[in-house]
């Protein structure tokens, strides 16, 4: 069993996002149904995205992978 990754701060942001989650509107209304499978998936996603929305002391996003410079 995949637990769901709300953390009670449901607010989407202007791209459909959940700022408190990282899940889509369509993610957070499926996940019911979905399998263990696609919440592992989603919850994977959801992770990346938080990471993305966060910022840097550059005030620029964090790349979702590192760079090599």
């Amino acid at each position: 069993m995949v637990d769901s990754p709300c953390v009670k701060i449901c607010e989407l942001d202007q791209d459909g996002v959940c700022v408190g989650c990282g899940r889509t509107r369509a993610e957070i209304a499926g996940w019911i149904s979905m399998s263990d499978a696609q919440r592992a998936q989603v919850v994977e996603l959801a992770e990346k995205r938080k990471r993305s929305m966060s910022v840097s002391d550059k005030g620029k996003p964090e790349p979702l992978i590192a760079s090599s410079e």
